[in-house]
Formats: C-alpha cells, sequence, structure tokens
C-alpha cells in the first residue's frame, strides 16, 4: 500500500481529483496520509477531514529559513511513512534538503505545456504571449522550477474570447483527468525516467500521453 502525501495551498479542487479517484479504486493499493498545507485557512484542509484524512498546518513562521521548513515538512512525511509526494496547488518551491529525502517521488500539475510559460500564472501568459494553443503538465519535482522530467500533458485551445478565468477553468478540467493518471502510473511502477524523456511501461502510442482536445 503506498502513502500518499499532499502539499496545497488553496482550495485543493486536484487533491479532490486524488481523494475520488483514490477512493473509487483508479489509483491502486494507496491511501492518502496526510495533507499539509502553509495556510491555515486552506480549504485543502477541510477536504481532507471530510474524508478522514489527516490535516496538518505547518506555519512557515515558525522557521528562520526556507531551508529549515522544507526540512520540517520533511520530516513530517517521513514520521508518517510517505511514499509519494504530490504539490496540489502548493505555492512554495520546495528546497534540495526535501527533494533528496523523496528523490523521484514528488510529482506536480502545471497550468502550461511545459516547458513553455513556467512559473506563476502560466495561463496569463499564455495569453499574453497570444499562443494558440495552452495546456497543463503533470511532471517529476527537481531542483529547478517547473523543469523535471515530463509524465504526461494535455492540450487545451485558446479561444478568441477567452480570459484568465475561463481558460484557467478548462486547463484545470484536465489537470484533474491527467493528474490521477500520473500518479496511477508511479504507483503501478510503471514510470522510468531515461534523460529528460520519462517511459511509461505498457504504453503504446504517445497520442495516449498527449492528447490535443
Amino acid at each position: 500500500m503506498s502513502r500518499i502525501a499532499v502539499l496545497a495551498s488553496g482550495r485543493g479542487s486536484n487533491l479532490q481529483a486524488i481523494i475520488d479517484n483514490v477512493e473509487s479504486g483508479f489509483i491502486p493499493n494507496a491511501e492518502l496520509a496526510v495533507v499539509i498545507s502553509d495556510k491555515l485557512d486552506a480549504y485543502a484542509l477541510e477536504r481532507a477531514r471530510n474524508h478522514g484524512i489527516e490535516a496538518l498546518f505547518v506555519d512557515p513562521k515558525d522557521h528562520l529559513t526556507h531551508e529549515d521548513y522544507s526540512q520540517r515538512l520533511a520530516d513530517e512525511l517521513l514520521k508518517r511513512r510517505v511514499d509519494v509526494v504530490l504539490l496540489a496547488g502548493y505555492m512554495r518551491i520546495v528546497k534540495p534538503n526535501f527533494i533528496q529525502a523523496f528523490r523521484n517521488r514528488i510529482l506536480n500539475v502545471h497550468p502550461a505545456l511545459l516547458p513553455s510559460f513556467p512559473g506563476l500564472s502560466g495561463q496569463k501568459q499564455a495569453l499574453e504571449y497570444g499562443t494558440k494553443v495552452s495546456g497543463c503538465t503533470v511532471h517529476f519535482v527537481d531542483e529547478e522550477v517547473d523543469h523535471g522530467p515530463i509524465i504526461i500533458q494535455a492540450a487545451v485551445p485558446v479561444l478568441e474570447d477567452d480570459t484568465e478565468e475561463t481558460l484557467s477553468k478548462r486547463i484545470l478540467e484536465q489537470e484533474h483527468r491527467i493528474y490521477p493518471q500520473a500518479v496511477r502510473w508511479l504507483i503501478e511502477g510503471r514510470l522510468r525516467i531515461d534523460g529528460r524523456r520519462v517511459r511509461v511501461r505498457g504504453l503504446k502510442q504517445a497520442g495516449s500521453v498527449q492528447q490535443v482536445l
């Protein structure tokens, strides 16, 4: 049984997608061990409590440096024997000491087709740049922001009348679809990192990984 931890800073809609897919059995042999937030009022914590999952607020103000905070998070997860860490709307950069503790076991979902538009507000960046296609990416987390090897992406067309809000909503729908899929592959042991590429065992067609909608 794989023990999953989720780090979240906000409302936790991707957390809810993970919860739903664990409870339905789509993500097999897994349990949610803990949800941790850097925000006391994050609705993600309430979602966790609603499903009987431990909800933990860790206050960044209690730690002298970002590295100290990352180490506290790592210690809390190691204490709970966590196998997989998911970032779901987590608005802090995890530091190398945290990544080293869970190397190749940390996933993140980003609202853009990486390597385009990393960092904050990927949807806004896409609109301002004038791109015709945007989307979302699930990737392994490494020491650089939105840089780790890509597992799965979904493309979303940018419509002529799109606003940041409307585009974000359609991208989020795809995040809820591809994030659980990536988690399932990881837990099933089907992912192999080969340089910058992630190989998915048993996947025959690249189109199954990247789908233009």
